[in-house]
């Protein structure tokens, strides 16, 4: 593999979104921690998993975008490889599945820490992961994009991370992942928002589409406020560091939101969603911090 192919590859993976799969990881591993359950392995393994599992799910959008007609010369976004004719087609396909299975295998190795159980919610993400842009009804372009993002980017990669140290899962984390989940959300939303028109042309019904550049907006807002409430639970639970850090996050969230309105449309959007993805790791770092913080001060 030459220099360019690998930087082409690199590419691929989207990697100012990956902070999306870490996120959950970082801030259950932080709970864990602050229950006095953390073991480093687990949270590894998890960590590696998520990160692969969202890398096989931008690969698949690669492809299936592309055979759909999606990545076209009028979209506004970054250039796809596929798209741009960078990576073959059925390289690109035959890659995505065979780092799948590695995934998986990968997988297996949480069931002496979990249990045989978690072998359901292997193959629940193994299926998110082809079927959110492929097969029949491929979930991003029927409008469910979010909540499957809400899903598999919060509540199910946060609430596995901690129950494989813990062996239990119970309402604290459960916060955790809806109030991460509402961020990464937001990721979706300013890739949707930017991608609008074209995606209009193209059949594709993101939840934007649906219901308007207004909702849009709106709604982007909403989560970024919501995750930053939801957060005040950790006052009830002697957590209340992890109640106040994340409160930063919303000055940040308030700027990009007030930034992405100003812009309104274009390629210029492209920065709203490189900042909305670092926010959201503010936000599980600050989070996370929270967590640690109780323990210290």
């Amino acid at each position: 593999m030459n220099k360019t192919t690998a930087k082409q590859w690199f590419s691929a993976t989207r990697p100012k979104t990956l902070t999306a799969a870490a996120t959950p990881v970082i801030v259950a591993s932080a709970l864990a921690f602050r229950d006095g359950y953390f073991y480093w392995k687990p949270a590894l393994i998890c960590l590696l998993f998520a990160l692969t599992a969202q890398i096989v799910s931008n690969f698949a959008n690669d492809y299936f975008d592309y055979k759909k007609g999606i990545d076209n010369a009028e979209r506004s976004g970054p250039k796809r490889a596929v798209a741009e004719g960078w990576i073959a087609p059925r390289t690109m396909l035959r890659v995505t599945v065979g780092l799948l299975a590695a995934d998986l295998l990968l997988g297996l190795s949480l069931l002496r820490y979990g249990g045989w159980e978690l072998i359901f919610a292997g193959m629940a993400i193994a299926v998110f992961a082809l079927a959110y842009s492929g097969g029949a009804y491929p979930l991003s372009s029927h409008g469910w994009g979010d909540v499957c993002v809400f899903f598999f980017f919060g509540i199910i990669p946060a609430g596995f991370t901690y129950y494989v140290q813990a062996l239990r899962w119970d309402l604290p984390v459960t916060v955790c992942g809806i109030a991460v989940g509402l961020v990464i959300v937001n990721i979706l939303v300013a890739n949707n928002y930017r991608d609008r028109d074209s995606d209009a042309k193209t059949g594709k019904k993101t939840t934007v589409v649906l219901f308007g550049e207004k909702f849009g907006r709106r709604f982007y807002l909403f989560n970024g406020v919501s995750a930053v409430i939801c957060c005040l639970y950790f006052l009830t639970d002697n957590a209340v560091w992890a109640a106040v850090f994340p409160f930063v996050y919303l000055f940040l969230h308030i700027k990009t939101w007030r930034e992405m309105v100003r812009i309104g449309n274009g390629r210029e959007l492209n920065r709203i969603l490189g900042q909305t993805a670092m926010n959201a790791m503010v936000f599980g770092l600050l989070l996370a911090l929270g967590f640690l913080a109780g323990l210290f001060l």
